[in-house]
C-alpha cells in the first residue's frame, strides 16, 4: 500500500495502516477516514477518488506511505521506537524519489518519528534533501477535527504547491 515515484508533488505519509486497510489491501480504506474527500475538496485531486481507486494518486502528482507497515486498531497501539524507526525509514525514501513536500499525517506521529518536540501544523523547519515537510491534521474518524477544518489545512499545502512557495 505504498506508492512512490520520481518528482511527485506530494506524498501524503499516514501513521499507520488500520485493520480495514490492511484487509481490503489499500490504504484509508475505512468508510469513517475523511482522506479522500478532503485531498479532494482540498484541490489535490479532480473527482474524489474511491479507496480502491488509491493508485490513480499518481495521474494527480500525489503518492502515499505510513510511517509503520503494521497494521493496528488505532495508531497508539504503535510503540514509539517503530515509530522511530519508521522515520528513519521514510527518510530514505523520500531521499530517494524527493517529492517537492511530505505530508506527515499527525502530530504526534511526526514528533515520534523525527525526535522533534514542539511540533506545529504545517512547513516544518525541517527538510528532507530537496523536499519540505508538512505536517497535517489525520483524516481518521478518530480525530475530531471537522471536515472543514481538515480541508483548510490540506488546502495551505495545495497552494503553496501551485504558487511554488
Amino acid at each position: 500500500m505504498e506508492l512512490l515515484a520520481p518528482h511527485l508533488r506530494v506524498v501524503f505519509c499516514g501513521i499507520n495502516p488500520g485493520l480495514s486497510s490492511a484487509h481490503r489491501g489499500y490504504p484509508f480504506a475505512n468508510a469513517s477516514n475523511r482522506f479522500w474527500k478532503v485531498i479532494h475538496l482540498a484541490g489535490f485531486t479532480a473527482r474524489q477518488l474511491a479507496p480502491e481507486e488509491w493508485q490513480q494518486l499518481r495521474e494527480y502528482g500525489c503518492g502515499i506511505t505510513a510511517l509503520v507497515a503494521r497494521p493496528t486498531v488505532a495508531a497508539s497501539e504503535l510503540a514509539r521506537e517503530e515509530l522511530r524507526r519508521g522515520g528513519e525509514a521514510l527518510s530514505d525514501k523520500i531521499l530517494r524519489c524527493q517529492p517537492r513536500a511530505l505530508a506527515i499525517l499527525g502530530k504526534q506521529a511526526f514528533s515520534d518519528a523525527f525526535g522533534i518536540r514542539k511540533v506545529n501544523w504545517g512547513r516544518q523547519a525541517l527538510t528532507i534533501g530537496d523536499t519540505e515537510v508538512w505536517v497535517l491534521p489525520n483524516p481518521s474518524g478518530l480525530n475530531r477535527a471537522t471536515l472543514e477544518s481538515l480541508t483548510d489545512s490540506y488546502r495551505q499545502l495545495a497552494s503553496a504547491l501551485e504558487n511554488g512557495q
